[in-house]
């Protein structure tokens, strides 16, 4: 979409589709692509609110040209530094010199760095108010979701809350702008995997930002990703309370790295056992097939994690060690681990795997298990012990 879309009087979405770019931040896929929001508010005074990535600039820029008619742009919020959401900042100003930037003190050293603007700048703090007219931008501090210098835009008048980077999602928007005109269902996987990937790390950050911001009579949600809420407010809200303390559903992620499949034969003799034993939501996942930001995501959404891999130069498999790494970097609570381990002419896995354990804090259900070769009966056995474990450590949380 190449239009400026009305949500409320003299209040319009101006973001653009991405269907080209393949890596979220160079890193995460967008198989659905994603979708950068701005908004416009046109009153006595025009203000932008966040901009877009610098790929898709030139169309955004000559959207608001058109918009406006000749008017110029008072104001330029920036909720988030971001380049996805500031990319297009300095061709904004360029047409625009004489618009005043507004962020915070955090926010300051981050424009100079990143684009060099020193002046009209406008620093807003905890509660501060910009009148335009009939309507008027509160803020509202929300460090570290994701970024230090994050926050928040309430528009009273509406109830609009500009959130930027909180409640959203990747995926396009494809013809609908607001939630009650979109799939939500075919977006609930990349609503959550933006969440865990993105935001998932800050847990304790957005239970703060929750508690703010309940008291404020909220009737839109405009994210920087993702569509406008207007029917399914509390759905979100309630789905980030619940993902930031953790919670999470009876069932087990297997992810698994394997050369030559026998350690994939261990994670499918566990996933039997665990099946036998009544566990029926059981994820698994090659480490070298799938992205780390879907086990995420399914980790994010059940209390048991099973891992497994084959050694691999004397240490663990490449992959795994990847997702190691990025379930520590985020640091995921409140889980039950599992791990076992395949090597043929020296160990490793098992190593990294118990400093893993150690590092993540995780309730180990059993000791590991490591295999030399092809599992033997011993081994399918071991492993059917491990899926017993996890299984009554399950029933007993979810009875």
């Amino acid at each position: 979409m190449n239009q400026a879309i009305r949500i409320k009087e003299n209040v319009y979405w101006i973001g653009v589709n991405d269907r080209r770019t393949h890596l979220f931040e160079n890193y995460w896929p967008l198989p659905k692509g994603v979708a950068y929001n701005s908004y416009l508010i046109v009153d006595e005074k025009v203000a932008v609110i966040d901009t877009i990535e610098r790929n898709k600039m030139e169309d955004y820029v000559e959207n608001i040209e058109r918009l406006l008619e000749g008017r110029p742009v008072d104001y330029v919020i920036v909720n988030h530094m971001e380049p996805d959401h500031t990319g297009a900042l300095k061709n904004l100003l360029a047409r625009y010199p004489d618009a005043v930037v507004v962020g915070n003190a955090k926010t300051f050293p981050m424009l100079r760095n990143f684009y060099d603007i020193n002046d009209h700048l406008l620093e807003v703090k905890e509660g501060s108010t910009l009148e335009l007219g009939r309507h008027a931008l509160t803020f509202y501090m929300t460090p570290m979701l994701h970024w230090p210098e994050t926050m928040v835009s309430f528009e009273s008048t509406e109830g609009i809350l500009f959130s930027g980077d909180i409640f959203g999602a990747f995926g396009t928007l494809d013809g609908g702008i607001f939630d009650d005109e979109v799939d939500l269902d075919y977006l609930e996987e990349e609503i959550s995997r933006y969440y865990s990937n993105i935001v998932g790390k800050f847990g304790q950050a957005a239970r703060a930002a929750l508690k703010k911001l309940e008291t404020l009579p909220v009737r839109l949600i405009c994210a920087t990703h993702g569509p406008v809420r207007r029917s399914t407010i509390s759905d979100i809200v309630a789905k980030y309370h619940a993902w930031s303390k953790y919670e999470t559903d009876k069932g087990v992620v297997i992810a698994f790295s394997s050369m030559y499949g026998n350690t994939e034969r261990m994670a499918d003799e566990i996933a039997r056992g665990l099946a036998e034993k009544g566990i029926k939501k059981i994820r698994v996942h090659d480490t070298s097939k799938t992205h780390p930001s879907y086990i995420i995501n399914d980790i994010f959404r059940f209390r048991g994690v099973i891992l497994g891999s084959c050694a691999y130069n004397t240490d663990i498999f490449p992959t795994m060690e990847t997702l190691l790494h990025e379930l520590e970097q985020i640091g995921v609570k409140n889980h039950l681990l599992g791990y076992f381990g395949d090597k043929s002419w020296s160990g490793g896995a098992i190593r990294r795997l118990d400093r893993f354990a150690e590092n993540i804090k995780w309730e180990v259900v059993r000791a590991p298990h490591e295999a030399w070769g092809a599992p033997g009966a011993n081994d399918r056995e071991e492993c059917r012990e491990i899926a017993r474990a996890m299984a009554e450590r399950l029933h007993a949380l979810y009875p």
